[in-house]
């Protein structure tokens, strides 16, 4: 027995994708000027660029939940087969 929701398991995913990402951004902004914490890192604000990675692959992941067109709304499209002609 098949039941169709009408949920695409990316909206979800992407939502909390983008949320944590969105976390991470603003951590990293908000100690950017602590250097001790991210001596380990190079000094590299890690923060930023993971968050900013997370956030990115989190709003392409509701982009693509967002255009997917549910499977009832889809057309019927005919298809129109042409018989073959005999030649004379």
């Amino acid at each position: 027995m098949s039941v169709v929701t009408g949920l695409d398991i990316r909206l979800p995913i992407g939502g909390l994708f983008t949320i944590l990402g969105l976390i991470l951004v603003v951590y990293g902004l908000a100690t950017g000027s602590n250097t001790a914490l991210y001596d380990r890192s190079l000094g590299i604000n890690i923060n930023i660029w993971w968050g900013g990675a997370i956030l990115l692959f989190g709003l392409w992941m509701v982009f693509l939940a967002r255009r997917a067109v549910p499977a009832g709304m889809r057309r019927k499209v005919p298809v129109v087969v042409d018989k073959p002609v005999a030649p004379r």
